[in-house]
């Protein structure tokens, strides 16, 4: 029996766009520096830009705390949340993060 050999297409790397500007690569937890992501952790979700790296923990600017995001679809992809409540700089611990996904939208500047 012969098998046929398909040409395996090379690994992509991963790609997200976030706000202006986007980043083909994330290989290192700085690589977020500059960009604005969603976090969720394991008691909250916060929003924001992240400043720089203090060992374990993200610096972040104009950041939200987010009471409830409603749809996770709609606030993701449109930008769209139910409760929010911004407080301008945060430090989140990286242990505690248990996801993230890049913010695409206008950071949130008032209280909903």
């Amino acid at each position: 029996m012969v098998q046929s050999k398909r040409a395996e297409k090379p690994a992509r790397k991963a790609s997200v766009k976030s706000g202006t500007k986007a980043q083909s690569e994330i290989g290192a937890l700085d690589d977020l520096i500059g960009q604005c992501w969603f976090f969720r952790t394991v008691t909250y979700h916060l929003v924001g830009r992240v400043k720089k790296r203090i060992g374990n923990f993200f610096y972040l600017e104009e950041a939200s705390w987010v009471a409830s995001s409603g749809r996770f679809m709609q606030a993701i992809m449109d930008g769209t949340l139910d409760e929010v409540e911004p407080v301008g700089d945060a430090i989140v611990n990286i242990n505690a993060i248990t996801d993230g996904f890049p913010w695409v939208h206008p950071l949130p500047k008032n209280q909903k």
